[in-house]
């Protein structure tokens, strides 16, 4: 059966200026300083207009920060790029979308029994992850689960750490169900690039961040997909399996207002839901393990090397959190 799933991080990252019902806050001169002292290091620059409502928002989610990590939670919050907007408007701007059929639910993935090791992570194992990179002004974070999760495929094949295009997929996959910058799905990108025969490098076909005319040229054509394998609906264990055996695995899960603010430590939450309707954000499983009695994901995403733990992430593993298990797929390459 047919789950419904959002467009994968749909929107854009141009804001106008922040409206909100609370109340003004009284703000500091510490915290003015802090919040000047954030613009410079994001390099951001508001209208006369903006400037009071961008700092009132700021010195909300520094506050929520502060609070957070003060109580006994297993991650740590911390400002960055997003701590001037509220989360309506990343769900309006960034993470809202029309729903589409999530194809990864209709599984094709045989799992075995086990045991598998306690500890992996393909970062680890040799060359066999490329560098995180920035999605930008464009809602595509799952076209970098796909390149990601192919890259480490074939590197893991052949040896061969490539750097493959987001931006053909952003231009060229719509007649697989995806919209480019306004979203899609790594299973439906999968069967794109093995319909279409290919993918371009990086090199060839560079990232813009907005959605163009399809460039594709089949001759420069340097990674191609075999078949695409889908884990079953809610498998995690088989997620598990993929990922100890196997390779990276993609995966999409619900972001919700915390995570936006995530630091470091082992991401959990209790707002976010756990159905495939709710998933709003692609990413990739480079490894797992557990610590201090808590098992967890490492997953890699598409926010650039200054979000998070140098661009990557830890999350729950083992109760489906936020809807991770609900729509998770890898590319056999071709090599």
């Amino acid at each position: 059966m047919w789950a419904i799933l959002p467009l994968l991080c749909a929107g854009a990252w141009f804001l106008g200026p922040a409206t909100s019902d609370a109340a003004a806050l009284s703000v500091s001169s510490y915290e003015k300083f802090h919040f000047q002292s954030w613009m410079a290091q994001h390099q951001k620059k508001y209208s006369s207009e903006e400037y009071p409502q961008r700092q009132q928002t700021f010195v909300r989610n520094w506050r929520k920060i502060n609070a957070h990590n003060t109580r006994n939670h297993t991650y740590k919050m911390a400002l960055n790029q997003f701590s001037d907007m509220t989360f309506d408007e990343i769900k309006q701007k960034y993470l809202w979308s029309e729903p589409q059929n999530c194809s990864a639910t209709k599984g094709n993935y045989l799992r075995g029994t086990g045991p598998y090791p306690p500890f992996v992570d393909w970062r680890k194992k040799g060359h066999f992850v490329s560098p995180v990179k920035n999605q930008g002004a464009c809602g595509s974070c799952w076209t970098f689960s796909t390149t990601g999760a192919l890259e480490s495929a074939i590197a893991i094949a052949s040896g061969k750490l490539l750097s493959l295009s987001e931006q053909q997929l952003v231009d060229c996959a719509k007649d697989f169900n995806n919209h480019g910058c306004q979203g899609g799905l790594p299973s439906q990108a999968f069967e794109y690039i093995l319909y279409n025969k290919g993918i371009m490098g990086e090199d060839t076909y560079p990232y813009k961040g907005l959605d163009g005319v399809c460039k594709f040229q089949p001759k420069k054509a340097i990674a191609f997909v075999k078949d695409v394998v889908n884990i079953t609906l809610n498998d995690e264990e088989g997620m598990v399996e993929a990922v100890a055996l196997y390779n990276p695995v993609s995966f999409a899960f619900e972001v919700t207002d915390h995570f936006m603010s995530y630091s470091k430590g082992i991401y959990s939450s209790t707002s976010c839901h756990k159905t495939p309707d709710k998933v709003n954000h692609a990413v990739l499983a480079v490894g797992y393990g557990e610590e201090n009695g808590v098992p967890y994901w490492i997953v890699k995403n598409s926010w650039g090397p200054y979000w998070g733990m140098n661009g990557y992430f830890l999350i729950e593993r083992g109760k489906n959190m936020c809807g991770l298990a609900a729509c998770a797929s890898y590319p056999i390459p071709l090599v």
